[in-house]
């Protein structure tokens, strides 16, 4: 699949959470000469580490990694800013002639860079109009609103899924445009990349998930949030909604049964996957693979040789 012409054919590594990506991108970095962009929203915050199951130094095996560690926990992660900053990031790695290796659960941010997916501006006052009718009336209706100026866009997007809705409308306003138009078309990924998806038996996953919630909170993940806490956590719009960090919140500012906390992070990451699974296995162009397969790395490049 990945041709020796230069510059090199990036690889992407995706799929659902704890399936085994962080891990394989960095076998696939090494073995390519290649380094690794991180397209997982959260990990792109400093400090939350044990939460999103950062890599450490030492699981990065010496592998140059980007896009990690680079905006504080108050401010605000943007599709937009994310796609220019990755495909900046990819073009410099393709231009020193090694591989970009980009891996992460974030399906919206990994079709931002490798799609044709364009971001109209917002307006603050058609936002928070919307948003309070949303509140008044009940995503529900508003879902409702758009399948009549929009379908295909309220066919692509979740009638519970208050802030795409709100925003969907918010565009149409906007350009005039049915938001469907801003929606990539289906075609070669950017870059000729080849898409490499890792998934799991959904029992066997499930498993896992616990397991990985259960050692995040022996590792220190309350104290990791409370730290977090003091850097003004609960201000981020988006920090303070990740998974595991929102229920230690929930705790922090409750009975602190963090026990529950990690029982409701369990609950929701694997509801969370299946959501994940949902929408990278809509993209016809991912190759996929078995995550619990022992010589995964060698059957993927093996794959990519051909």
């Amino acid at each position: 699949m990945i041709s020796l012409a230069q510059p090199p054919v990036p690889v992407a590594v995706v799929g659902p959470t704890a399936t085994g990506k962080t891990a394989l991108a960095v076998r696939l970095a090494r073995a390519l000469d290649g380094e690794v962009v991180n397209a997982d929203a959260l990990q792109l915050y400093r400090g939350m580490d044990i939460g999103t199951a950062k890599a450490t130094l030492e699981e990065r095996q010496g592998v140059p990694h980007h896009l990690l560690d680079v905006l504080d926990v108050t401010e605000t992660a943007s599709v937009a800013a994310y796609q220019r900053d990755a495909r900046a990031t990819i073009e410099r790695i393709r231009a020193r002639g090694r591989v970009p290796v980009l891996t992460g659960g974030s399906g919206l941010y990994v079709q931002a860079v490798l799609d044709d997916l364009r971001f109209p501006g917002t307006d603050p006052a058609i936002r928070a109009r919307l948003d309070a009718e949303a509140a008044d009336l009940g995503t529900a209706a508003l879902h409702a609103r758009l399948a009549e100026r929009d379908p295909a866009a309220a066919a692509a997007i979740l009638p519970t899924n208050t802030r795409r809705v709100v925003r969907a409308l918010e565009v149409i306003e906007l350009t005039g445009e049915p938001f469907s138009a801003n929606l990539p078309k289906p075609g070669p990924a950017r870059y000729g990349t080849v898409l490499i998806g890792v998934d799991r038996e959904p029992a066997a996953l499930d498993e896992r998930v616990d397991l990985r919630v259960e050692r995040m909170f022996e590792a220190g993940l309350v104290a990791e949030v409370r730290e977090l806490a003091g850097r003004g956590l609960r201000e981020g719009k988006t920090a303070s909604r990740a998974l595991g960090y929102q229920q230690v919140l929930a705790e922090l500012d409750g009975a602190e049964d963090f026990a529950a906390a990690a029982a409701a992070t369990a609950q929701a990451t694997r509801r969370f996957v299946r959501r994940q699974r949902s929408w990278f296995r809509r993209d016809k162009r991912i190759h996929w693979f078995d995550g619990g397969e022992a010589d995964l790395a060698a059957r993927v490049l093996a794959a990519l040789a051909q």
